[in-house]
Formats: C-alpha cells, sequence, structure tokens
C-alpha cells in the first residue's frame, strides 16, 4: 500500500530495531525522525524534487507508525488508516498526520487502552497529528452528511491491522452507496465557490494563501477528487487522451503542482509551522532559498511572486476547463439542450458559446477574438463551452506577428473595447486563456507581475482590467452614488473606449527600468497607430498615459487653495477635453490600486482640484487670478461675517494681527469668521483656543480641528504627538503664526478607520481636553510612542528619501519626505524641525499602503526659505538617519527611540 517510489536508503530499519530492543524506544524514535527530517530538508536545499521527498516522508512515517503500532497489543477488528494528504502519500514537513482507527463495530472498548497508549506514545515522540476513533458504521454515518468526511475517506491507505476494514469502508462510503456523482460534483463545486469567495476570490492576493485560495493546491485536489470519483480511476493519469484530459493539460497541472509542493515545502521550513500563506517577510525568504535576485529593473521577490502568480493563474485556468467539462458531463447531462446559431462559426447551447466544429479556430483565425466580441454584445451568454475553451487553448499560438497586423484582428479588438456587456470581464477571460497577453505582447510581460508594498494591492494585469472595469461601472446608478462627480463625467465623455486604451496601457512599462509612463505613453501611441486611430485621438491617449498620476500627485502633495498651484495645474492640463478623461482615469486607478485608498477626503481633494482647474480652463489661462485679490476678498468677507456677530472690523484685524496671507488665501471665509469669534469671545485668556467640527458641504470629509494659541513654542510635534496617541490621523495641516507668537493652526484628521469623527460627541470633548492639557504643560512622556507597528507593517524596510527645494513664488522651502509608516512619525519630525529651529507653515500627509509622501513648507525663523546648502545637506541628513535608525529599531523589535523636546 505503500506509494512512494524509491526505497528509504537513508533509514537502517535493521539498526532502528536494534536499538528498539535495547534501549527506551522514545528517545529512539524521535531520533530517527529527527535523522530523517535533517535529511529529507538537505535534500530539498540540494534542490532535490519535492515529490520525492513529500512521497518518500509519507513512506517514512508509514514506517514509523508500524514500529509505533507494533509496541501495543490489538488483535483483530482495527486498523490504523492514513486519510487526507497523508493519505494520499504526501506529507510536507509541518503538515500533521492525519490518521484515523478504524474497527468494525461501534463499542471500542476492548481496544481502549491501546487506543490511549498509542496516541499517547505519538504525541511523546512529538508527532503533530490529527486522529479520529470510528466504527464502520460511524463512517458511513458521518460521511453521508460531511462532503469533507466523504472526501477524506475517499484518499486512504492502511498503515497497520486489518486491510480489509479500510476496503468495506471505501466501499461502503463509495458512489454507489452515498453522494452520487450530481451530489458529490455540486457540493464540492459549492464548497470550491465559497473557498474562493473567503480570498476575494482572486489568485491575486498580496500574501496569498497557497493551498486555499484560487489556483492553488486544493483547486489541483478539486479535480482530482471529483475526476476520480466520476470516472472510478485511481488517478489522473488514467484519464489522460480520454477527451476529460489532454497530454499538454496534464503535463502543465503537474508542473504547477510540482512548483506549488516546492513552495509550500519551503514555506514549512522557514515558518517551522504547517504555514500556508505566503506573508510578506516568507515571500522574501523564499525567493532568496529559490534563487531569485534582485536587479536594476527589479527585486528578486518581485521575480518570484510574478512566476507563483503566473502559475496559480494557469491553474485556476485549467480549474475552470476541468469543472466546465465535468459540469456539462455530470449535472447537466440529460438536461434539455437550447441551441441556437450566431453565425457561421458559433452557437449558442444552453446559454454557452461554442464552436460550430473542432477546427473553427485553425480554419479562421481571427475567431479567436470574435469570440469574446460575441460574449460582450450578448448579455444572454454566460460563459465558455469546455470544449470551446480547450480549442482556444489549443490554437492560441496563432496569435503572432501577422495575426496581429491583419486588419480584420484590428477592429476586432476595437470592436470589443465598445461593447456594451461586462468589456472587462471579457479582457479577463482573455487574460486567463492566454489570448490578450499574445495579441498584446506588452501586456504579457506584466502578467502576474507585482509590487512589493501596500499600496499596490494587485499585480499590475489585475490592477490594470480593475481599472477599466470601474470606469465601465461609473455609468451604473449605484456607483454613480459613490462617484457622482466622476460618473457625471464619464456619461459626458465622446469615446469612453479612448479611456479604456489609457487604463489599458498605463502601467504597462512597470518593470522595465526608466519612466514607465513615458515609455508607456509611447507603447501606447505605437498601440494607436496600428490600430488606425486619428491623431488627435493618439495625442490624447498618449498624453493621458504619461500624465496618469499628475492628478493624484497635484491633489495629494500641492496647496490646491492656491491660485498659483492651480494656474499651473491647468496649463499642463491644457483643455477640458483632457481634464475630463484624466479626471476619469485618475479615480478608477486610485480605486483599483488599493479599494482603502478612496476617502471622502481624496474625493473633496480631486473634486475641488477638477472644479478649479475648469475654471481656470474657462476663464482662459492669459487670464490667472491674482492672489492678493483672492486674499483681499476672503479677508473682507470674513470681516462682513464678523460684523455679523457684533466683532468690527478693527477688533478682527487686531486678532489677526500680522498673520500671513496664507491664512486668508487657504481657509474659507467663514471658517475664518468662525475662529475668530472664538478667539474674541476668550478675551485674555491664554488658554488655547480649540475648535472641533466635521469639514465638507453635503458630507463629512475629514475632521477639523483648529488651535489658536498665544505664547506656546512647539505646537505642531506636541499637537502631532497627541493626535498620535489618539490614533487620530492628520491628512493636511496648515499652521500660520504672527510675530507675537501666535497660532492659527488647522489641522484635518480621520480616525483610525480613515472616517470623519465629528458627531462623537464624547471623542470630541476627549480630543478638545487632551490637546489643552498637552499643549500648556507638555511632559515627555507626550512624546513617548506607545502604538506598535502593525505586522504587516514591520516587513518594508525601504531606507528614506529626503529632497529639499526651494519654492521661489512661496518664498518657503519645500521638504519631501519618502519613509515607512511608523506611529509618530510626524511628531518625529516636528521634534526635528525644532532642533534646526525651522517653521513649519504646511504638511500634505500621503500615507500610501506601507509608506507615507509628506511634503512640508518650511522657512527658517526670519521666515526665510533654506538657502544654506550645507545647511540643508545637514537638515536631509539628519531626517534619513533618525527615522531609518527608528525603522531599524522597531523590526528588530528594540524599544522604540524615546523623542525628547527637553535636553
Amino acid at each position: 500500500m505503500n506509494r512512494h517510489v524509491k526505497p528509504l536508503l537513508f533509514f537502517d530499519e535493521r539498526r532502528f530495531r536494534e536499538d528498539l530492543n535495547n534501549c527506551n524506544p522514545i528517545p529512539v524514535f524521535k531520533n530517527a525522525i529527527a535523522a530523517a527530517n535533517s535529511h529529507f530538508n538537505a535534500r530539498f536545499h540540494e534542490g532535490e524534487q519535492t515529490a520525492n521527498l513529500i512521497a518518500e516522508r509519507a513512506g517514512f512515517m508509514d514506517l514509523i507508525l508500524r514500529h509505533a503500532w507494533a509496541q501495543f497489543d490489538w488483535g483483530k477488528n482495527i486498523c490504523l488508516i492514513a486519510v487526507g494528504g497523508y493519505g494520499r502519500g504526501e506529507l510536507h514537513p509541518q503538515s500533521d498526520i492525519d490518521l484515523m482507527l478504524l474497527i468494525r463495530r461501534g463499542n471500542p472498548r476492548r481496544h481502549q487502552r491501546s487506543i490511549e497508549g498509542f496516541l499517547t506514545f505519538l504525541w511523546d515522540i512529538q508527532l503533530k497529528i490529527g486522529h479520529s476513533v470510528r466504527s464502520l458504521s460511524e463512517c458511513v454515518a458521518e460521511a453521508r452528511f460531511d462532503i469533507t468526511i466523504a472526501t477524506n475517506l475517499m484518499e486512504t491507505r492502511t498503515i497497520a491491522g486489518d486491510e480489509k476494514l479500510r476496503l468495506a469502508m471505501v466501499k461502503k462510503t463509495g458512489p454507489k452507496r452515498i453522494w452520487p456523482d450530481k451530489q458529490f460534483f455540486r457540493a464540492k463545486w459549492d464548497e470550491q465557490i465559497e473557498r474562493h469567495n473567503k480570498h476575494g476570490n482572486t489568485e491575486y492576493n498580496l500574501e496569498p494563501n497557497i493551498k486555499e485560495a484560487p489556483g492553488g493546491l486544493r483547486d489541483i485536489q478539486m479535480i482530482n477528487w471529483v475526476a476520480k470519483r466520476h470516472f472510478n480511476v485511481e488517478s489522473l493519469e488514467e484519464l489522460v487522451g480520454r477527451d476529460f484530459l489532454t497530454p499538454e493539460e496534464y503535463l502543465q497541472l503537474k508542473r504547477g503542482e510540482a512548483f506549488l509542493w516546492k513552495v509550500r515545502y519551503g514555506l514549512h521550513l522557514i515558518a517551522e509551522r504547517p504555514e500556508e500563506r505566503l506573508q510578506f517577510d516568507y515571500q522574501r525568504k523564499l525567493a532568496a532559498m529559490f534563487g531569485y535576485h534582485d536587479s536594476e529593473e527589479r527585486l528578486g521577490v518581485e521575480k518570484f511572486m510574478q512566476h507563483y502568480y503566473q502559475v496559480v493563474l494557469s491553474m485556476r485556468e485549467l480549474n475552470d476547463v476541468m469543472l466546465q467539462y465535468l459540469d456539462e458531463a455530470i449535472l447537466r447531462k440529460d438536461k434539455a439542450k437550447n441551441v441556437y446559431a450566431l453565425n457561421d462559426r458559433f452557437q449558442v447551447r444552453d446559454n454557452h458559446i461554442e464552436t460550430l466544429g473542432e477546427y473553427i479556430f485553425a480554419k479562421y483565425p481571427s475567431a479567436l477574438l470574435e469570440i469574446f466580441c460575441l460574449l460582450g454584445e450578448n448579455d444572454k451568454i454566460l460563459g465558455i463551452r469546455a470544449a470551446t475553451i480547450r480549442q482556444i487553448r489549443q490554437h492560441r499560438k496563432l496569435i503572432g506577428d501577422d495575426f496581429r497586423n491583419e486588419p480584420q484582428n484590428k477592429a476586432l479588438f476595437l470592436r470589443l473595447l465598445r461593447c456594451p456587456h461586462k468589456m472587462s470581464t471579457q479582457l479577463q477571460r482573455m487574460t486567463r486563456y492566454g489570448i490578450l497577453g499574445r495579441y498584446l505582447p506588452e501586456f504579457g510581460q506584466i502578467i502576474g507581475q507585482t509590487q512589493h508594498d501596500l499600496f499596490h494591492r494587485y499585480p499590475v494585469d489585475a490592477h490594470t482590467l480593475q481599472l477599466i472595469k470601474n470606469m465601465r461601472l461609473f455609468d451604473r446608478p449605484e456607483v454613480a452614488e459613490e462617484f457622482p462627480v466622476a460618473a457625471h463625467i464619464y456619461k459626458n465623455l465622446p469615446k469612453p473606449e479612448l479611456g479604456f486604451i489609457a487604463g489599458l496601457y498605463h502601467d504597462i512599462a512597470k518593470g522595465r527600468g526608466g519612466d514607465h509612463s513615458a515609455l508607456g505613453a509611447m507603447d501606447a501611441a505605437d498601440f494607436c497607430r496600428r490600430h488606425g486611430l486619428p491623431s488627435e485621438e493618439i495625442k490624447l491617449i498618449a498624453w493621458l498615459v504619461e500624465h496618469h498620476l499628475l492628478m493624484s500627485n497635484a491633489s495629494q502633495r500641492t496647496d490646491i487653495s492656491d491660485p498659483d498651484v492651480i494656474y499651473k495645474f491647468a496649463k499642463l492640463v491644457g483643455n477640458q477635453l483632457q481634464l475630463d478623461y484624466l479626471f476619469v482615469l485618475t479615480v478608477a486607478d486610485i480605486t483599483a490600486t488599493n479599494p482603502t485608498l478612496w476617502n471622502a477626503w481624496k474625493a473633496a481633494l480631486m473634486h475641488q482640484l477638477y472644479s478649479e482647474t475648469k475654471r481656470a480652463l474657462q476663464r482662459g489661462l492669459e487670464n490667472p487670478v491674482d492672489r492678493s485679490v483672492w486674499v483681499d476678498s476672503n479677508r473682507l468677507s470674513a470681516i462682513t461675517q464678523l460684523a455679523e456677530l457684533g466683532i468690527d472690523e478693527e477688533s478682527a484685524r487686531a486678532i489677526w494681527g500680522n498673520v500671513d496671507d496664507e491664512f486668508f488665501l487657504r481657509e474659507r471665509a467663514d471658517d475664518i469668521a468662525t475662529y475668530t469669534a472664538a478667539i474674541a469671545a476668550q478675551g485674555n485668556s491664554s488658554d488655547p483656543v480649540i475648535l472641533i467640527q466635521d469639514a465638507g458641504v453635503e458630507v463629512p470629509i475629514a475632521t477639523q480641528i483648529f488651535i489658536h494659541t498665544k505664547g506656546i513654542n512647539n505646537v505642531f510635534p506636541t499637537t502631532a504627538a497627541t493626535l498620535d496617541h489618539l490614533q487620530l490621523n492628520i491628512q493636511d495641516a496648515r499652521l500660520h503664526r504672527d510675530t507675537e507668537g501666535h497660532t492659527f493652526d488647522t489641522f484635518y484628521v480621520l480616525n483610525e478607520n480613515n472616517e470623519p469623527f465629528g458627531q462623537k460627541t464624547d471623542m470630541l470633548i476627549k480630543i478638545q481636553r487632551t490637546l489643552s492639557e498637552t499643549l500648556k504643560n507638555p511632559t515627555p512622556a507626550m512624546f513617548n510612542v506607545n502604538r506598535r507597528t502593525p505586522r504587516h507593517l514591520k516587513h518594508f524596510t525601504m531606507r528614506t528619501i529626503a529632497s529639499i527645494s526651494n519654492d521661489i513664488g512661496k518664498s518657503a522651502t519645500i521638504l519631501e519626505v519618502i519613509t515607512p509608516d511608523r506611529p509618530g512619525l510626524l511628531a518625529h519630525l516636528g521634534r526635528i524641525f525644532m532642533q534646526f529651529r525651522l517653521r513649519l507653515l504646511s504638511a500634505k500627509i500621503a500615507t500610501l499602503g506601507e509608506r507615507v509622501e509628506d511634503v512640508f513648507s518650511l522657512v527658517d525663523m526670519d521666515y526665510q526659505p533654506l538657502s544654506d546648502a550645507a545647511f540643508c545637506e545637514q537638515l536631509r541628513d539628519t531626517i534619513c538617519r533618525e527615522l531609518d535608525a527608528r525603522n531599524k529599531e522597531d523590526i528588530e523589535g528594540a524599544p522604540l527611540q524615546k523623542m525628547k523636546l527637553w535636553q
């Protein structure tokens, strides 16, 4: 019954028996197991095929268990059976050894002492076992009501005892007794659907489960279970050439399984436990273990994960084909057929499209694209029949240069992009079946390509297709409620397919080195020329690809309340048409990069940038807004509102003092009036004025915290540290100070769920009280970082990047800091600014997955930009050195550096 092929030459069974006769058996067993583990692991590191190792490991464990079994008195009517993966003859380093003690009848009392002693012995020799004790009747009863038990009992081997018992159990739990074909297949398919849904129904999770996720080992086992039960065979190899499985498909299946086995084996060795999830730190270690090295363009771990994703994508493709075939052969075998023709090449059978002959694609290669157009033009067609999927796979090699240059095929691809129904689904099908990557070789290069970070949730190909899907969804009423501006603009685009082409190419050049936007723009222009698009459309698409990051960067990294910033952005955009396409592309891109990135705050920034740019374009680029006019207008509007509250102009101007014009440029007039009235109401008190309310016109976008202080130093780092302790995240900080040391600071914050919280009265009272106390009486303890960095952030060790430049128009120095996201980061930076005697005018905070990209506007104590090159270099070096040291301490688990404001 042992399925391992090679004899266990490394194990001296005769010597083992002698030691058992002469020594305490427990250390003998433990030593043998430890030696075997070392032997197998050494062979793995030497490059031995994993299939051999897991089979031999199972064979070795069979011997160990037989010898352990022989230590006890059993008698008749009982046997030890291997079940589950171990029953298949597969045993990975940390996998449980699944055992069943099978007895003939329900009362195990006569074997109770031996069973208890045997199990205790296995635990004493430190075997990780999963076990059950069942009678024949219990096996049947439990398997009848539990498909998982029924499946486990399909794959069993007798290790010791009465083999006839196991054969009787197999017969009683076979398809003729319980779970006939249709029920078994339907139950296992439903089980797979539920399992896939738990993993987001995608092969492309950031930390995928190599066993349970789509395309993983369980999908391969699913094919085995259903096919073997339906065809009554011992292995899939017996089905090769019998219409179910071609030799090429069987080879692909075994290669995929071998790769996943290798990954799982290595993962078990690294984790030292039965880990199935490819966590980020394990990904890097496995990449190094398997010889994937960093290059100038890409990290070794990214190369490894691309290989992994390509394998699981191919395994899911095979799973699709096999299950579709079994669905037709089992579930729909005797159902009435509803068949109607579409054209001379295709017909629809039971709502699934199929070819009208085995050699349609060989005779009409263009049909390889046409079939997806037909699917996108008829929403009643649910999918492709298994035989036709197999024909697509067999003939996709016909797609080469001649195919791509054929005018009919170019027209078909453009026709596909205009399909009214589930166009993005068709692109996903084309990717899965190997068509899209062949028709667009540049797209084929990014299939499964990853970026090893938390910002980019999906590989490049999945992200690209999700972007196109998101654009299409803007047409749906329920999506329009969430994205009203994007939906309105999308519905008025003259040719949405131009946006789809830009989306298809926006990240196409990632991983090549250089500027992927510029390289992608060249690829996009080449695609457009090949497909005969007019020159104006080519120019638009290439511009969109080259500038697809422009709007997100401008909205999140610049001061879009400044008319000069808007003017420069409008000048880059050029015209309303490009602005409209860019807005829709940007929103679809952000939400396809990572669903958690989009929130009301980012939506408001995008909308503001779009609206202000639209006004600038309508006004004409030759008529830019004068900053001083904007400032004066806002100031006068605030004075008017204050007069209605009984505060005259003289009093208002006295409160404002000589605060900088940026205060009136960046803040809304009604907010300025509210702040001023609160300061006036306080009179001569030196206590901070703290106002907290939600910001937003129709819906809250963030919670606004205004802080006015008199003569208090270190307001920004103290506030940043306090908000960090309260688990609040600063999105934007607008900091203003007059020469008397009075601050007029506005912070826009979100809670830990990235939501505003202005309606939670108890929370507002706590924040206001805590801020007031810490601003008046700051203590060193306030700046101790207590929050630990989440596990998934610790695995990213990028070095800090800091760049310094001067903004001549604003008479300020711009500091950009890119560093891993860590608790207390802003407070730490604030301490450094204090150390260098710098004034912080504003802070734009952008958290992108595991890293932050923050932009600070700084001046010296005399409100002048930083002009000393050596001083700037010292500042930059201090930021990088301190943040990197802090990140290193965090990763290595040492106590976090305590930030001292007083020496």
